[in-house]
């Protein structure tokens, strides 16, 4: 065997961080064993490591890409029961769900898997449990539905792994914010096993795995107490302030100084030559609280006239993406004018043949979704993605929509809408949209889009708009209204009525140049203002 092996099957605790075979894994262990990061991704004892990193107890190592053995390797810790963050396959991870078989020091608890909050999109960082749809005591099967996770897009149905009975529930319904792979229920193989759990908590180890600053390479003279990651409480000494102007504290102090606003020039540091410590940020909080006096609103004023609402996990997200879009993202914007006479015309006849035929009808924006598809087939240099050393450009069109609802936005996508007709595309939108007002959209509903059109010109009667990019994507289509003109007749002093809708779209200039772009609009507008090609 192995000592790569060896390291794997001996480590207790085991995470597997990372959900893409586009970044390298990083690998968690409790075993403090001194590895090195390979170009193969295997793992050899070294004896003076310059890529290993170990932190106290901890030992930090990455794997660059899994060959057929180091897939095995993974393969055989999951049998034996160490975490495992989502299902290992040649190609990377897909995660589904967190579990982790514990064996605590506590003699008193039995075998136990700790659920942990699954990863299930590829933003998502943190979860919300809306609901338990099992109670503590329950037995549970595979494939039941154990609880429903709300993540940055949809609430979704998190399904139980293995057969035993939910003992505790550690995160109950409501509970908010909790990060990717911390514990949130424990289950037991054994019915008599539930009852010891009754007042159970997990550890701050067994918590979430904090973010961990850049590792620095080990050295002889590193002493264990600079090695260690959770900064040890140590008892008030007097120590001499740093002689320069620079306030020096630990990483989780300036976090927790930064959530409470805490200026660290007025906390004293007990660490190290004065070096602000977790204790010390968490002292001044509770003197800070004791000293505030509780005085009510004075004389003559009024309290403030306003509500906080909370922020759901979809809006901040979405927040987050938009923001990083902007300030990413080289926008640009081309707005064109097209003529939808003939389109009104073709979908009347169209909604006539689905009445007598008993299928839904089809709507302007089912027809504009077509016409983006089809541009997109036709100019394909806008159906792309930047990345810092290539631009993907995609095969299949995958369109996502724009759809408003009280949670906030959702994009679910319509897959392959080139090559589907108007009435399939018609009943995929409204499925989805039904989907997305009800809360209930799973990852395959809005991953995989290559491009986005938002419609505010239909339902809200927008005349024209320029709509923020959707990343990675390089285009996003803005329709607006339709509205009546006059327009020149055939002849000298004859005038006639015409309907008009703007379109805008939002190109990334890094992928779309200008003359793409235009050579795009003007493909869409050839299919909207002739729509009988889009059924060629």
């Amino acid at each position: 065997m192995s000592y790569a092996s060896r390291v794997l099957s001996h480590s207790k605790k085991l995470t597997v961080r990372g959900f893409s075979s586009s970044i390298s894994t990083s690998i968690v262990g409790t075993r403090r064993t001194e590895v090195c990061r390979t170009n193969t991704g295997f793992i050899s004892k070294v004896d003076n490591p310059k890529n290993c990193y170990t932190e106290s107890n901890i030992v930090l190592f990455k794997v660059r890409s899994f060959g057929t053995h180091g897939l095995s390797m993974l393969k055989t810790s999951m049998k034996m029961g160490t975490q495992v963050m989502g299902s290992v396959s040649q190609e990377g991870y897909s995660c589904s769900q967190v579990t982790r078989r514990g064996y605590s020091s506590n003699s008193d608890l039995p075998p136990h898997q700790e659920i942990g909050m699954p990863s299930l999109s590829p933003t998502m960082t943190e979860g919300n449990v809306a609901r338990w749809l099992k109670k503590e005591g329950d037995k549970v099967s595979p494939g039941e539905v154990l609880c429903e996770i709300e993540t940055d897009k949809a609430t979704v149905e998190m399904e139980c792994m293995e057969e035993g009975y939910l003992a505790k529930i550690v995160k109950g319904d409501g509970a908010k914010e909790i990060q990717v792979g911390g514990i949130i229920a424990i289950t037991v193989e054994e019915e008599e096993h539930i009852a010891k759990f009754k007042d159970y908590s997990p550890s701050e180890s067994d918590a979430a795995p904090a973010p961990v600053p850049a590792p620095k390479p080990a050295t002889d003279s590193a002493s264990p107490k600079e090695q260690k990651i959770e900064e040890p409480k140590v008892a008030k000494t007097s120590s001499a302030p740093p002689t320069d102007d620079r306030i020096f504290a630990s990483p989780l102090a300036r976090k927790l100084a930064e959530d409470n606003k805490v200026d660290l020039s007025s906390v004293k540091g007990t660490g190290p030559d004065g070096r602000v410590v977790k204790a010390d940020i968490e002292e001044y909080l509770a003197s800070r609280g004791k000293e505030a006096p509780k005085v009510g609103p004075k004389a003559g004023t009024t309290a403030a006239d306003y509500t906080d609402l909370p922020v759901s996990q979809i809006r901040k997200i979405t927040a987050s993406r938009l923001l990083q879009s902007k300030q990413t993202i080289p926008h640009y914007y081309l707005t064109v004018d097209t003529c939808v006479d003939k389109l009104m015309n073709l979908r009347s006849h169209l909604n006539t043949l689905q009445e007598a035929s008993g299928g839904k009808r089809i709507s302007v924006n089912d027809l504009v979704i077509k016409a983006a598809a089809l541009a997109l087939r036709k100019v394909p240099q806008c159906n792309s993605s930047w990345t810092n050393d290539y631009i993907r450009q995609y095969h299949n069109v995958n369109i996502n929509v724009a759809v408003q609802t009280e949670n906030g936005l959702f994009v679910p996508v319509i897959k392959d809408a080139d090559k589907k007709g108007l009435s399939k595309i018609s009943e995929e939108v409204k499925q989805l949209a039904q989907k997305a007002k009800d809360n209930s959209l799973k990852p395959e509903d809005y991953e995989g889009g290559t491009f986005t059109v938002s419609n505010l010109g239909g339902p809200f009667g927008v005349k024209q708009f320029c709509a923020i990019i959707n990343p990675p994507q390089a285009g996003i289509l803005a329709v607006g209204s339709a509205e009546k003109r006059v327009v020149p007749g055939s002849g000298t002093e004859e005038f006639k009525f015409a309907s008009f809708m703007a379109i805008t779209l939002s190109c990334d200039h890094r992928v779309i140049d200008g003359a793409i772009g235009a050579e795009w609009l003007k493909a869409f507008k050839g299919y909207i203002e002739n729509p009988e090609t889009m059924l060629l």
